[in-house]
């Protein structure tokens, strides 16, 4: 199980989030995550989703159901497609799509994403760096994001930022 400790600015909680990974193959794996927030000290989030991994296109599709505080139940389709930029995987360009759907089918919220990552490894000694540049197409909201071995810092261009350690 994967678990982290992260606060954002603008909510100024703690949350506690947990992801395990449950694979039916080599491909295909569910993915359930949780958090819970400790300022109520009840859970913020639940969501559960089939992952398939199609590595010949270097893709992935999936589907699920999520639960937040604010949005209640929501359906999730989402998909991720990865470019690598220079010949060592280094540098790579991804897109990413996501709609999430209202229980009544009626309500719906789309995202997209496109996103330059640079994985620097061995950036000092033990230390590996991964810096993001990404834009968030529907919102047309510019980020980053700053990750370096356990610790995440993701900021845009809003003030919106938040800082994330994962145990």
């Amino acid at each position: 199980m994967e678990t982290s400790l992260r606060y954002g600015g603008d909510s100024k909680i703690l949350r506690i989030r947990a992801k395990e990974k449950i694979p039916f193959d080599s491909e295909t794996h569910l993915e359930l995550h949780g958090e819970l927030d400790t300022k109520i000290g009840a859970p913020s989030f639940l969501s559960g989703t089939i992952r398939h991994f199609y590595p010949d296109l270097l893709a992935s599709l999936g589907l699920g159901v999520q639960y937040d505080k604010r949005q209640k139940l929501r359906y999730v389709v989402r998909g991720k497609k990865e470019f690598p930029v220079t010949a060592d995987g280094m540098i790579k360009f991804h897109v990413k799509g996501r709609c999430d759907i209202g229980k009544d089918f009626i309500q719906r919220n789309t995202k997209g994403h496109a996103e330059l990552t640079w994985d620097i490894f061995n950036f000092r000694k033990d230390q590996d760096v991964r810096l993001k540049i990404g834009y968030e197409v529907s919102d047309k909201i510019p980020y980053l994001q700053i990750r370096e071995n356990n610790w995440t810092f993701n900021a845009d261009v809003n003030g919106k930022w938040n800082v994330r350690y994962d145990l």
